[in-house]
C-alpha cells in the first residue's frame, strides 16, 4: 500500500499530468455546454428574440453599461493591488490600469486567459523592468483576488439561497447550503493561517517566492472582488424580463455559477458555456427573453471592451514603434544640423572675407 500510492503519483505524472487533464476538462466542458445548448435553443423563433429586444428599457440598459464601467474600474485594482503586494510600487495606477483592463478583456475573449493575459502583462510591464517572474507573481495574485471574491459572494449567496444553484449543480438545498458553509469556513480558516506570521505567507522557493498579503490586507483584496462581481452581477440583473421577478441574491448565485464554468472552459469569450449556464439554471423564464438578455449582456461586457481593449493596444503599439522612433530620428537630426551649423558659419565668414580681401 506505502508503494502503490508513489507509483499512482508518477504514473499520472508521466501519463497524465494536470496540463492534459486541464485540457480534457475544457473540453469535456465545451462539449457538454454547446449539446445543453443545442438541445435548449431548439424550436427558438428569432423574431420573439428581437422583439424581446426592443422591450428591455433603454433607462435598464444605460445603467447596466455604468455598472459594466465600474466594473472594469474596479478590475484595474487586481493588478494594482498585486503591484503593491510584490514591492513593485514604481510602476504607476494608469500603467496597472492598461494591463489589467487589455489583459483581461483581450484574454478573456481570445480564450486561454492564462497564458494571453500573461503575456499582454509582460508586453507592457517589461517596459517597466519586470521580468517573467514578476508577471507571474501579478497573475498569481490577481487570480487570488478574483477567487476570494467568486468564493465569498456565491458562498454566501449559497448559503441564504441554496436552491438557486440547485437547477445547474442538481444537488439538494441542504447539499448546497453545506458547501456554502464550507466556503466561508474555508476563507475565515485562511484569514487565521494569514495571521500566524510572515513566514507562514512564504510561498515558493529560491528565485520564485511572493508574499502573500496580511490578513487585513486580504480583506481588502476580498473586497475588490465583491465590488467587481456585484457591478456585473448588477448589470445582468438590470436586463433581466422583469416576469417571473427574481432576487438579486439568487441571479447572483447563477451568475457567478456560470462566470466559473466559462472561465474553467477556457473557451473564447465563455461563449456557449456561460449561456448554456444562465438558460438551464433560470428555466422559469422565456428562452427568447432570456437570450435578449444575455445577448445585450455580451455586447457591454465582452464586445465593446474587447474593441477597446485591441485599439487602445494597437495605439499603443503603433505610438511606441512608429511614432516614437520617428520623433527620436527628427530630433536627431535637428541636433546634427545645430551642431554643424558653427562650421558652415564659420566656413561661409572665411569665404567673405577672402571676397573682402581680393577686392581691395
Amino acid at each position: 500500500m506505502h508503494g502503490l500510492l508513489p507509483a499512482l503519483k508518477r504514473g499520472f505524472k508521466r501519463w497524465i499530468g494536470w496540463r492534459r487533464l486541464g485540457i480534457a476538462a475544457s473540453v469535456f466542458i465545451i462539449a457538454f455546454a454547446v449539446t445543453t445548448l443545442v438541445r435548449t435553443l431548439k424550436g427558438i423563433d428569432t423574431g420573439v428574440i428581437l422583439t424581446a429586444l426592443t422591450e428591455i428599457p433603454r433607462a435598464n440598459i444605460g445603467l447596466a453599461a455604468i455598472c459594466v464601467f465600474f466594473a472594469f474600474c474596479t478590475l484595474t485594482f487586481y493588478d494594482f493591488f498585486a503591484l503593491r503586494t510584490i514591492g513593485k510600487k514604481h510602476v504607476p495606477y494608469r500603467i496597472a490600469a492598461l494591463s489589467s483592463f487589455t489583459s483581461y478583456s483581450i484574454g478573456h475573449n481570445i480564450g486561454a486567459t492564462v497564458f494571453t493575459g500573461g503575456a499582454i502583462r509582460f508586453r507592457i510591464y517589461s517596459d517597466y523592468g519586470l521580468n517573467a517572474i514578476d508577471v507571474a507573481k501579478i497573475c498569481f495574485l490577481s487570480g487570488l483576488t478574483f477567487w476570494l471574491g467568486n468564493i465569498f459572494v456565491l458562498s454566501i449567496g449559497m448559503a441564504i439561497h441554496p436552491d438557486a444553484a440547485s437547477y445547474m449543480d442538481q444537488l439538494p438545498s441542504s447539499i448546497n447550503r453545506l458547501i456554502a458553509l464550507g466556503g466561508l469556513a474555508s476563507i475565515g480558516a485562511y484569514l487565521v493561517w494569514l495571521c500566524m506570521g510572515e513566514k507562514r505567507r512564504e510561498l515558493g522557493q529560491k528565485g520564485w517566492k511572493v508574499v502573500l498579503p496580511s490578513a487585513p490586507l486580504t480583506l481588502v483584496q476580498i473586497l475588490i472582488g465583491v465590488v467587481d462581481l456585484g457591478f456585473c452581477a448588477t448589470a445582468m440583473y438590470l436586463l433581466m424580463p422583469a416576469n417571473p421577478p427574481i432576487d438579486f441574491l439568487s441571479l447572483a448565485v447563477v451568475f457567478i455559477l456560470a462566470t466559473l464554468l466559462g472561465f474553467a472552459s477556457h473557451a473564447p469569450g465563455s461563449i456557449g458555456v456561460f449561456d448554456a449556464a444562465m438558460l438551464v439554471a433560470l428555466p422559469e423564464f422565456g428562452r427568447e427573453q432570456l437570450l435578449a438578455t444575455l445577448l445585450v449582456f455580451r455586447i457591454l461586457y465582452f464586445v465593446i471592451p474587447f474593441g477597446l481593449a485591441i485599439s487602445i493596444m494597437g495605439a499603443r503599439e503603433l505610438w511606441m514603434n512608429v511614432v516614437e522612433p520617428w520623433q527620436e530620428r527628427r530630433r536627431l537630426a535637428e541636433a546634427c544640423a545645430q551642431a554643424n551649423l558653427p562650421k558652415q558659419v564659420a566656413a561661409m565668414e572665411r569665404e567673405r572675407s577672402l571676397r573682402q580681401a581680393a577686392k581691395r
